[in-house]
């Protein structure tokens, strides 16, 4: 998951608990390639001589033991964009967002370089009971819903909302389902709180049966479009709700359900 935060020094030790959850097992990875995929998201290719053995489900991520500026480390979430357990390759996608230690390692990334992982964790991953699926984020969710969607069956209904920068930051989009894709165009506003995507998501009509909704991306926009859908009769059991960044926020993401004191 692409987290366009302020990075923090924060040291992972290999049994950190991380975030009052099991973090998974630790993965020692490889760069074998790096790719850009479009001027603001560029694809890193990673190897493990024990990677055959990782399971997760689309959407979820790896904790990366992120190289910091004053030699520490600090712990990125990147969801897991592709993985072939036969090849033992995976692939992150990182948005290129400034000048960033994420951004800047994945511009610098050649085979051979190392890096540390921890997981799969995250709870954002589909629902197959679901009747129906709606998946809203920014740029920096586009790995994981793109992951989500492409494994939906044919018999499956899903509405997608991502929002962008501009038009440069669409990806081709591959599905059996009967998916409604919608790219939202900032159109010049700065990423973060706003209620572009909130306002798409009112205009939405939930269709007949007990749908899922999966909510992700800057904080305040999640919650805003999880407090709408639960007001028009979307069970909080109907939604799986994260924050990936917001503006000031240290590393980590804020798992959504009722509003902090």
């Amino acid at each position: 998951m692409d987290t366009p935060h302020i990075e923090a020094p924060r040291q992972m030790p290999p049994q950190a608990p991380g975030m009052g959850r099991r973090p998974g097992r630790l993965w020692s990875l490889e760069v074998v390639g790096a790719k850009d995929l479009n001027p603001r998201m560029r694809r890193v290719t990673l190897t493990g001589g024990d990677l055959d053995e990782l399971t997760y489900k689309p959407g979820q991520d790896l904790v990366l033991q992120m190289p910091l500026p004053d030699g520490t480390t600090g712990r990125r979430h990147y969801t897991i964009r592709h993985f072939d357990p036969a090849a033992k390759l995976l692939d992150i996608d990182f948005v290129l967002h400034g000048d960033s230690p994420s951004g800047n390692w994945a511009l610098a990334a050649r085979p051979g370089d190392r890096i540390e992982a921890m997981g799969p964790r995250g709870r954002v991953v589909l629902n197959p009971e679901a009747d129906w699926h709606l998946f809203t984020g920014d740029e920096t969710c586009i790995p994981g819903i793109l992951g989500m969607v492409e494994i939906l069956p044919s018999y499956a209904h899903a509405w997608a909302f991502v929002e962008i920068a501009d038009a440069t930051d669409k990806q081709p989009v591959e599905s059996k389902a009967r998916l409604n894709f919608e790219w939202i165009e900032r159109k010049g506003a700065p990423a973060g709180p706003s209620e572009l995507m909130l306002n798409r998501v009112k205009a939405f009509t939930p269709p007949p049966g007990r749908g899922h909704a999966y909510l992700i991306g800057e904080t305040s926009n999640v919650r805003a479009q999880r407090h709408d859908l639960m007001a028009r009769g979307l069970a909080k059991e109907q939604i799986a709700a994260e924050g990936y960044w917001r503006p000031g926020r240290l590393g980590g993401h804020d798992h959504i359900e009722e509003r902090p004191a």
